[in-house]
Protein backbone atom coordinates (compact mmCIF):
# COMPACT_ATOMS: atom_id res chain seq x y z
CA UNK A 1 0.00 0.00 0.00
CA UNK A 2 1.42 3.77 -0.93
CA UNK A 3 0.49 6.61 1.78
CA UNK A 4 -0.08 8.82 -0.84
CA UNK A 5 -2.38 6.90 -3.40
CA UNK A 6 -3.70 4.71 -1.00
CA UNK A 7 -7.51 5.99 -0.25
CA UNK A 8 -8.56 4.71 3.86
CA UNK A 9 -11.78 5.25 4.84
CA UNK A 10 -12.23 5.02 8.24
CA UNK A 11 -15.27 3.40 9.29
CA UNK A 12 -17.00 5.39 12.33
CA UNK A 13 -19.79 5.60 14.60
CA UNK A 14 -22.49 2.92 12.94
CA UNK A 15 -26.10 1.69 14.00
CA UNK A 16 -25.32 0.53 17.40
CA UNK A 17 -26.13 1.67 21.13
CA UNK A 18 -22.32 1.63 20.84
CA UNK A 19 -22.11 5.00 18.02
CA UNK A 20 -20.26 7.08 20.54
CA UNK A 21 -17.65 5.33 21.31
CA UNK A 22 -17.51 4.71 17.86
CA UNK A 23 -16.63 8.02 16.91
CA UNK A 24 -14.24 8.58 19.77
CA UNK A 25 -12.34 5.56 17.89
CA UNK A 26 -12.53 6.12 14.71
CA UNK A 27 -11.65 9.79 15.26
CA UNK A 28 -8.39 8.93 16.69
CA UNK A 29 -7.44 6.11 14.54
CA UNK A 30 -8.00 8.84 11.56
CA UNK A 31 -5.85 11.50 12.50
CA UNK A 32 -3.38 8.54 13.93
CA UNK A 33 -3.23 7.44 10.10
CA UNK A 34 -3.42 11.00 8.66
CA UNK A 35 -0.09 12.03 10.90
CA UNK A 36 1.39 9.08 9.27
CA UNK A 37 1.11 10.42 5.81
CA UNK A 38 -1.74 8.15 5.22
CA UNK A 39 -4.50 9.49 2.57
CA UNK A 40 -7.92 9.34 5.40
CA UNK A 41 -11.00 10.27 5.06
CA UNK A 42 -13.94 9.13 7.68
CA UNK A 43 -16.92 7.61 6.74
CA UNK A 44 -19.79 7.77 9.18
CA UNK A 45 -21.28 4.93 8.98
CA UNK A 46 -24.93 4.27 8.54
CA UNK A 47 -27.70 2.99 5.76
CA UNK A 48 -26.00 4.60 2.69
CA UNK A 49 -22.99 3.07 3.30
CA UNK A 50 -21.89 1.18 -0.42
CA UNK A 51 -22.91 4.74 -1.95
CA UNK A 52 -20.49 6.42 0.58
CA UNK A 53 -17.71 3.92 0.25
CA UNK A 54 -18.14 4.36 -3.43
CA UNK A 55 -18.39 8.31 -3.16
CA UNK A 56 -15.42 8.68 -1.58
CA UNK A 57 -13.32 6.29 -3.65
CA UNK A 58 -11.98 3.75 -0.42
CA UNK A 59 -8.94 1.58 -1.43
CA UNK A 60 -9.09 0.03 2.03
CA UNK A 61 -11.39 0.20 5.28
CA UNK A 62 -10.21 0.74 8.86
CA UNK A 63 -13.31 -0.57 10.89
CA UNK A 64 -13.59 1.40 14.01
CA UNK A 65 -17.22 0.28 14.30
CA UNK A 66 -18.39 -1.55 17.68
CA UNK A 67 -21.67 -3.12 18.17
CA UNK A 68 -24.12 -4.52 16.49
CA UNK A 69 -23.76 -4.14 12.05
CA UNK A 70 -20.15 -3.04 12.57
CA UNK A 71 -18.45 -5.62 14.94
CA UNK A 72 -20.65 -8.60 13.82
CA UNK A 73 -19.35 -9.42 10.68
CA UNK A 74 -22.22 -7.64 8.57
CA UNK A 75 -20.11 -4.37 7.50
CA UNK A 76 -17.42 -7.53 6.46
CA UNK A 77 -19.09 -9.29 4.89
CA UNK A 78 -20.36 -5.93 2.93
CA UNK A 79 -16.90 -5.30 1.95
CA UNK A 80 -15.74 -8.87 0.81
CA UNK A 81 -18.94 -8.22 -1.55
CA UNK A 82 -17.41 -4.82 -2.66
CA UNK A 83 -14.10 -5.93 -2.60
CA UNK A 84 -12.80 -3.30 -0.46
CA UNK A 85 -10.03 -4.55 1.78
CA UNK A 86 -10.67 -4.22 5.52
CA UNK A 87 -8.82 -4.22 9.04
CA UNK A 88 -9.81 -6.54 11.54
CA UNK A 89 -11.44 -10.36 11.89
CA UNK A 90 -13.32 -11.66 8.81
CA UNK A 91 -17.16 -12.32 9.30
CA UNK A 92 -16.93 -15.52 10.64
CA UNK A 93 -15.02 -14.86 13.43
CA UNK A 94 -16.39 -11.73 14.26
CA UNK A 95 -20.24 -12.91 14.13
CA UNK A 96 -18.82 -15.25 16.62
CA UNK A 97 -17.32 -13.24 18.90
CA UNK A 98 -20.18 -10.49 19.22
CA UNK A 99 -22.20 -13.40 20.27
CA UNK A 100 -21.71 -14.27 24.32
CA UNK A 101 -23.35 -17.48 23.45
CA UNK A 102 -21.23 -18.59 20.23
CA UNK A 103 -18.33 -17.73 21.91
CA UNK A 104 -18.53 -19.83 25.02
CA UNK A 105 -20.05 -23.19 23.06
CA UNK A 106 -16.58 -23.06 20.39
CA UNK A 107 -13.98 -22.39 22.87
CA UNK A 108 -15.74 -25.19 25.25
CA UNK A 109 -13.31 -27.83 24.04
CA UNK A 110 -10.49 -25.53 24.61
CA UNK A 111 -8.61 -26.36 27.76
CA UNK A 112 -6.75 -23.45 27.69
CA UNK A 113 -9.63 -21.24 28.46
CA UNK A 114 -11.15 -21.69 31.75
CA UNK A 115 -14.98 -20.96 31.56
CA UNK A 116 -17.56 -20.10 34.04
CA UNK A 117 -20.86 -22.13 33.93
CA UNK A 118 -24.16 -20.49 32.18
CA UNK A 119 -27.18 -21.54 31.64
CA UNK A 120 -28.83 -19.78 28.20
CA UNK A 121 -32.64 -17.82 28.37
CA UNK A 122 -34.71 -17.54 25.37
CA UNK A 123 -37.08 -14.74 25.06
CA UNK A 124 -40.43 -16.38 26.65
CA UNK A 125 -39.15 -19.05 28.56
CA UNK A 126 -39.61 -19.69 32.53
CA UNK A 127 -37.39 -17.73 34.63
CA UNK A 128 -34.81 -20.49 35.54
CA UNK A 129 -34.23 -21.97 38.92
CA UNK A 130 -30.50 -20.84 39.28
CA UNK A 131 -27.92 -20.39 42.26
CA UNK A 132 -26.89 -17.19 43.01
CA UNK A 133 -25.39 -14.50 42.71
CA UNK A 134 -25.71 -14.86 38.77
CA UNK A 135 -24.54 -12.21 36.20
CA UNK A 136 -27.27 -11.41 33.30
CA UNK A 137 -26.16 -10.67 29.89
CA UNK A 138 -27.72 -10.41 26.76
CA UNK A 139 -26.09 -12.41 24.17
CA UNK A 140 -24.89 -9.69 21.52
CA UNK A 141 -24.04 -6.42 22.67
CA UNK A 142 -20.90 -4.56 24.33
CA UNK A 143 -19.70 -1.68 26.66
CA UNK A 144 -21.45 -4.03 29.26
CA UNK A 145 -24.86 -2.60 28.19
CA UNK A 146 -27.66 -4.62 29.85
CA UNK A 147 -25.62 -5.93 31.99
CA UNK A 148 -26.49 -6.76 35.72
CA UNK A 149 -25.04 -8.45 38.86
CA UNK A 150 -28.02 -10.45 40.32
CA UNK A 151 -27.87 -11.58 44.03
CA UNK A 152 -31.59 -12.33 44.52
CA UNK A 153 -34.39 -13.78 43.40
CA UNK A 154 -36.54 -10.56 43.23
CA UNK A 155 -34.08 -8.74 40.99
CA UNK A 156 -33.58 -12.13 38.74
CA UNK A 157 -36.71 -11.09 36.90
CA UNK A 158 -36.01 -7.22 36.29
CA UNK A 159 -32.41 -8.38 35.44
CA UNK A 160 -34.18 -10.74 32.51
CA UNK A 161 -36.41 -7.65 31.56
CA UNK A 162 -33.67 -5.37 31.18
CA UNK A 163 -31.47 -7.85 29.02
CA UNK A 164 -34.68 -9.07 27.00
CA UNK A 165 -34.75 -5.44 25.43
CA UNK A 166 -31.83 -6.14 23.78
CA UNK A 167 -31.74 -9.38 22.56
CA UNK A 168 -33.98 -13.26 21.89
CA UNK A 169 -31.86 -14.85 24.01
CA UNK A 170 -30.13 -14.32 27.59
CA UNK A 171 -27.11 -15.79 29.19
CA UNK A 172 -27.48 -16.50 33.21
CA UNK A 173 -23.59 -17.18 34.13
CA UNK A 174 -21.81 -17.96 37.62
CA UNK A 175 -20.61 -15.25 39.32
CA UNK A 176 -16.91 -15.53 39.62
CA UNK A 177 -15.75 -13.21 42.49
CA UNK A 178 -12.24 -11.33 40.97
CA UNK A 179 -9.97 -8.93 39.77
CA UNK A 180 -10.73 -8.01 36.06
CA UNK A 181 -8.06 -7.72 33.64
CA UNK A 182 -7.67 -7.75 29.93
CA UNK A 183 -5.36 -9.05 27.51
CA UNK A 184 -4.64 -7.54 23.60
CA UNK A 185 -3.82 -9.77 20.96
CA UNK A 186 -1.74 -8.50 17.74
CA UNK A 187 -1.93 -10.86 15.07
CA UNK A 188 -2.02 -13.86 17.32
CA UNK A 189 0.60 -12.79 19.92
CA UNK A 190 -0.36 -11.55 23.15
CA UNK A 191 0.42 -8.26 24.51
CA UNK A 192 1.16 -7.28 28.31
CA UNK A 193 -1.81 -7.52 30.94
CA UNK A 194 -3.54 -4.56 31.91
CA UNK A 195 -5.45 -4.85 35.26
CA UNK A 196 -8.58 -3.03 35.36
CA UNK A 197 -9.69 -1.46 38.92
CA UNK A 198 -12.84 0.41 39.35
CA UNK A 199 -14.16 2.26 42.30
CA UNK A 200 -17.40 0.69 42.08
CA UNK A 201 -16.23 -3.01 42.24
CA UNK A 202 -17.64 -3.43 38.74
CA UNK A 203 -16.37 -2.15 35.54
CA UNK A 204 -19.93 -1.20 34.03
CA UNK A 205 -20.49 1.12 31.39
CA UNK A 206 -20.24 4.02 33.98
CA UNK A 207 -16.47 2.58 34.83
CA UNK A 208 -15.76 2.46 31.23
CA UNK A 209 -16.30 6.07 30.16
CA UNK A 210 -16.63 8.09 33.04
CA UNK A 211 -13.06 9.56 33.29
CA UNK A 212 -11.40 9.33 37.20
CA UNK A 213 -13.68 6.11 37.48
CA UNK A 214 -11.62 3.44 37.36
CA UNK A 215 -6.99 2.90 37.63
CA UNK A 216 -5.35 0.61 34.85
CA UNK A 217 -2.26 -0.44 35.94
CA UNK A 218 0.07 -2.18 32.81
CA UNK A 219 1.79 -4.86 33.09
CA UNK A 220 -0.54 -5.83 35.68
CA UNK A 221 0.85 -6.72 39.21
CA UNK A 222 0.04 -10.09 38.83
CA UNK A 223 2.91 -12.96 39.80
CA UNK A 224 4.30 -14.14 36.54
CA UNK A 225 2.50 -17.42 35.98
CA UNK A 226 -0.59 -15.81 36.27
CA UNK A 227 0.41 -13.36 34.10
CA UNK A 228 0.97 -15.97 31.57
CA UNK A 229 -2.30 -18.10 31.89
CA UNK A 230 -4.05 -15.25 31.27
CA UNK A 231 -2.13 -14.47 27.82
CA UNK A 232 -2.08 -18.32 26.72
CA UNK A 233 -5.91 -18.36 27.47
CA UNK A 234 -6.33 -14.86 25.01
CA UNK A 235 -3.66 -16.15 22.29
CA UNK A 236 -5.72 -19.52 22.63
CA UNK A 237 -9.33 -17.94 22.08
CA UNK A 238 -7.79 -15.38 19.72
CA UNK A 239 -7.08 -18.90 17.43
CA UNK A 240 -9.95 -20.74 18.04
CA UNK A 241 -12.43 -18.16 17.11
CA UNK A 242 -10.40 -17.09 13.99
CA UNK A 243 -9.30 -13.50 15.32
CA UNK A 244 -7.24 -11.40 12.34
CA UNK A 245 -5.72 -8.34 13.22
CA UNK A 246 -6.63 -6.60 16.78
CA UNK A 247 -8.65 -8.79 19.80
CA UNK A 248 -8.99 -8.45 22.86
CA UNK A 249 -10.07 -10.94 25.85
CA UNK A 250 -11.16 -10.51 29.06
CA UNK A 251 -10.60 -12.58 32.12
CA UNK A 252 -11.67 -12.27 35.78
CA UNK A 253 -8.71 -13.71 38.16
CA UNK A 254 -10.76 -15.31 41.55
CA UNK A 255 -8.74 -16.52 44.52
CA UNK A 256 -7.02 -19.45 42.53
CA UNK A 257 -5.20 -17.42 40.35
CA UNK A 258 -6.73 -19.10 37.33
CA UNK A 259 -8.28 -16.82 35.13
CA UNK A 260 -11.74 -17.00 33.80
CA UNK A 261 -12.59 -15.89 30.43
CA UNK A 262 -15.18 -13.34 30.00
CA UNK A 263 -15.54 -12.45 26.15
CA UNK A 264 -13.49 -11.09 23.45
CA UNK A 265 -13.54 -8.05 21.78
CA UNK A 266 -12.53 -8.67 17.75
CA UNK A 267 -12.68 -4.14 17.54
CA UNK A 268 -11.18 -2.94 20.94
CA UNK A 269 -11.46 0.89 21.87
CA UNK A 270 -9.11 2.74 19.53
CA UNK A 271 -8.19 5.91 21.33
CA UNK A 272 -4.80 7.04 22.63
CA UNK A 273 -5.54 6.09 26.05
CA UNK A 274 -7.93 2.24 25.64
CA UNK A 275 -6.49 -0.65 26.68
CA UNK A 276 -5.66 -2.05 23.65
CA UNK A 277 -3.15 1.05 22.71
CA UNK A 278 -1.90 1.24 26.36
CA UNK A 279 -0.94 -2.63 26.18
CA UNK A 280 0.53 -2.00 22.82
CA UNK A 281 2.55 1.34 24.25
CA UNK A 282 3.77 -1.27 26.98
CA UNK A 283 6.01 -2.70 24.60
CA UNK A 284 6.85 0.01 22.95
CA UNK A 285 4.08 0.50 19.93
CA UNK A 286 2.92 3.87 19.30
CA UNK A 287 -0.41 4.86 18.96
CA UNK A 288 0.21 5.35 15.04
CA UNK A 289 2.53 2.67 14.78
CA UNK A 290 -0.64 0.05 16.24
CA UNK A 291 -3.10 2.03 14.03
CA UNK A 292 -0.63 1.48 11.02
CA UNK A 293 0.34 -2.10 11.57
CA UNK A 294 -3.25 -3.24 11.55
CA UNK A 295 -4.15 -1.08 7.95
CA UNK A 296 -1.11 -2.93 6.55
CA UNK A 297 -2.32 -6.27 7.29
CA UNK A 298 -5.93 -5.64 5.90
CA UNK A 299 -7.15 -8.15 3.66
CA UNK A 300 -10.45 -9.66 1.55
CA UNK A 301 -11.43 -12.50 0.35
CA UNK A 302 -11.24 -13.03 -3.32
CA UNK A 303 -14.02 -13.80 -4.99
CA UNK A 304 -14.63 -17.88 -6.19
CA UNK A 305 -15.89 -17.00 -9.77
CA UNK A 306 -14.12 -14.56 -12.43
CA UNK A 307 -16.49 -14.08 -15.04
Amino acid sequence: MDRATTRVGVLLGGLSSEHPISMKSGHAVAKALSDRGWNVVEVEVGRDLPQRLLAERVDVAWIALHGRFGEDGCVQGLLEVMGIPYTGSGVRASSVAMDKIATKRALQHCSDVRQARDVVVERGAPVPDVALPVVVKPAVGGSTIGVTIVRTAEALRDALATAFHLDDRVLLEEFVEGDEITVAVVDGKALPVVAILPDSGFFDFEAKYTKGRTRYVCPAELPPEVAALAQRAAEAAFSEIGCVGLARADFLIPADGRPVFLEINTIPGMTETSLSPMAAGAVGVSFGELCEGLLLGAHRMEPEHRP
